[in-house]
């Protein structure tokens, strides 16, 4: 039996198709298959977001650590002359010394209140009893308690510098926080 060559050609791709039409798989495995996947790909998708929300909250409790600590190390704040009120970029580390307070309730300090050379001792003694007095009042509002803090004024009587120019004076214009 002789077939033509179109013949060869038509039969062949019959039966090439017929195999094709065969072995594709059931329409209803696949959605399991691709739900299944939806699924596990969600499931890790909320997994990596919940893993990268925890680092990003440890990283901003680090930092935060990081800045209260820094804040608890700054002990000596800074006046202008012949002012009594605390510098407002003070406000910050004035209130990590407050909060460290209120949670140590054991914890005691003394501020000590100083001034430059400028001005009568007496008169220089009582203004470093206010600027004294004015960071106390800071504390106790954000809240520490009186009984924590001890109030001293040195006036002019220990200088942190003893030059004679602006430089020197802005040095001697502080209160310190002290830990006895």
């Amino acid at each position: 039996m002789k077939f033509s060559q179109s013949t060869k050609f038509a039969l062949l791709f019959v039966t090439l198709f017929s195999l094709a039409a065969c072995s594709s798989t059931s329409e209803e495995a696949s959605p399991e298959v691709v739900q299944t996947e939806t699924e596990s790909g969600i499931d890790a998708t909320t997994r990596r977001t919940q893993e990268l929300e925890a680092e990003a909250r440890a990283r901003a409790a680090a930092a935060e650590e990081r800045i209260a600590s820094a804040a608890l190390n700054t002990t000596v704040f800074y006046f202008d002359f012949d002012v009594a009120e605390f510098r407002a970029a003070d406000r910050d580390v004035l209130s990590y010394h407050a909060r460290n307070l209120a949670a140590n309730t054991n914890k005691r300090i003394r501020l000590e209140g100083h001034a430059d050379e400028r001005g009568t001792r007496e008169y220089n003694l009582a203004l470093g009893e206010r600027r004294a007095e004015g960071i106390l009042n800071y504390l106790i509002v954000n809240g520490a308690a009186r009984r924590q803090i001890e109030v001293v004024s040195y006036g002019e009587e220990q200088p942190a510098d003893r030059g004679t120019n602006e430089a020197a004076y802005q040095r001697n214009r502080r209160v310190e926080i002290v830990t006895p």
